[in-house]
């Protein structure tokens, strides 16, 4: 037993021997091709999100949450908003933001920088006003349109959140001279507080209604949502924007809140990303924007977010791929980094086999030679001691027996597989052949 371990074990080595040079090769290749398709996502990305209790930071939560699961850290950063966070994607100190649409224009000099994961979800202008103010303009309490808040005191939205620029934009189609406006750029928090303690008449959020600011306020006694009657013009003057409607009773179907259908101008949110940010850490991002925004939700039915349309940036092929196909179907049953290993380096595997199998048609001839070349390189030596034996005049006998048994005890010490063992035998017959005719000398 223990013999025919050894004579296995000779002939795997000999194998490997001779099949080295081609695992070295396919060892390098493999090397190189993990170099460049970098497969192995950084374990740690930063996200942008947005102010404190704000959609964008509830989402921002939720995002880490899921790639959590799959060994990433997320880094939310608290901002003010869409025009701080393309601040910090331009400043490379965020490598994802949310962004809402129309800010485009503040990175056209590095739009390129940048790509959209999908648009995500609709973001509302909500305009609140406090109905005793509205009824001193109108006996009403209603303010129908931009124009009634003329004299009043107005929070626009913080600096860096990019409502006061989008804010800009529907004063100037409204032909509303901001200085008959008091206006202010409070956050969230701080102007809400003002709001509900009567010193602003009015402020503006631009945010999905998942927001708790947003959902406190539609239930406030005393505060009013105004109703975007020309929210249709609007959409068709603003590309960025869409005409939704809040349907009556979808805040609160027992309370019937609101009391009937509200239009309202949106956005759309966008996730994007630096170029240079790890294309698995985007699909990740992808793949966790279908579990957060497909439910059907105030503004959309279900499935109807991700989507491909109203991007202002290109769009990234990881997002593409993932809004189309969903999750591929390794990562339905392997985890993340494992089948991401897989699916990025499959390529470059059926690249090298293709290089490899040619060449691996000269292993079995190089292992053949390399055998019985342990065999037939002896058989020089006793050709000699044959043609020293027909020599004129020949040498004498002993001479050349004495170097035939030298050679006779080295070729015992041959040891080769048990399939090329008849060529050490045969060695071993021709030796005494010639030993036979030394004798008879």
């Amino acid at each position: 037993m223990t013999k025919a371990i050894r004579y296995t074990l000779l002939s795997l080595r000999d194998l490997l021997v001779s099949a080295g040079p081609f695992v070295l090769l396919a060892v390098v290749l493999l090397g190189l091709a993990y170099w460049w398709l970098d497969p192995t996502p950084p374990k740690q990305v930063t996200l942008a999100t947005g102010p404190a209790q704000s959609a964008y930071a509830e989402f921002g939560k939720r995002y880490a949450a899921e790639l959590a699961r799959n060994g990433i850290e997320v880094k939310l950063i608290t901002t003010e908003g869409s025009t701080q966070n393309l601040e910090m994607l331009r400043g490379e100190t965020a490598d994802l933001a949310f962004v809402k649409g129309g800010s485009n224009e503040l990175m056209i000099d590095h739009e390129n920088e940048l790509e959209s994961l999908g648009s995500l979800f609709l973001e509302p202008v909500w305009l609140f006003y406090r109905e005793a103010v509205a009824r001193k303009k109108s006996s009403t309490g209603v303010l129908n349109s931009l124009a009634d808040l003329k004299g009043l005191r107005i929070n626009v939205g913080a600096e860096g959140s990019g409502i006061p620029g989008l804010m800009d934009k529907l004063f100037e189609a409204n032909r509303i001279d901001t200085q008959s406006l008091k206006l202010s750029q409070l956050g969230q928090t701080p102007s809400t507080v003002a709001f509900l303690n009567g010193e602003l008449d009015a402020l503006v959020f631009a945010s999905a209604p998942e927001s708790l600011m947003v959902q406190m306020l539609l239930q406030t006694p005393g505060v009013k949502l105004m109703n975007f009657a020309q929210n249709e013009a609007y959409a068709r003057r603003f590309s960025f924007l869409s005409p939704v409607t809040l349907p009556q009773g979808v805040v609160d179907l027992s309370a019937n809140v609101p009391v009937q259908d509200v239009r309202l101008i949106a956005t759309t949110a966008t996730l994007l990303a630096r170029q240079d940010v790890h294309p698995a850490l985007k699909q990740l991002f992808s793949q966790a924007s279908l579990k957060q925004h497909d439910k059907a939700g105030w503004f959309n039915r279900a499935h109807e977010y991700p989507n491909l349309a109203n991007n202002e940036f290109p769009l990234a092929k990881e997002a593409e791929r993932t809004v189309r196909q969903g999750v591929p179907l390794l990562q339905r049953y392997l985890p993340f980094l494992l089948a991401n290993l897989m699916e990025r380096m499959w390529l470059a595997l059926g690249i090298i086999l293709a290089i490899l199998l040619p060449l691996s048609r000269i292993v079995p001839p190089l292992y053949e030679f390399r055998i019985r070349s342990r065999v037939f390189r002896w058989y020089g030596q006793l050709r000699e001691i044959e043609d020293r034996l027909e020599s004129t005049p020949p040498e004498p006998s002993q001479d050349l027996l004495d170097s035939l048994n030298r050679l006779e005890k080295r070729v015992e010490q041959i040891t080769v597989p048990l399939s090329y063992a008849d060529e050490l035998y045969s060695l071993r017959n021709h030796i005494e052949m010639v030993r036979q005719r030394l004798l008879r000398v």
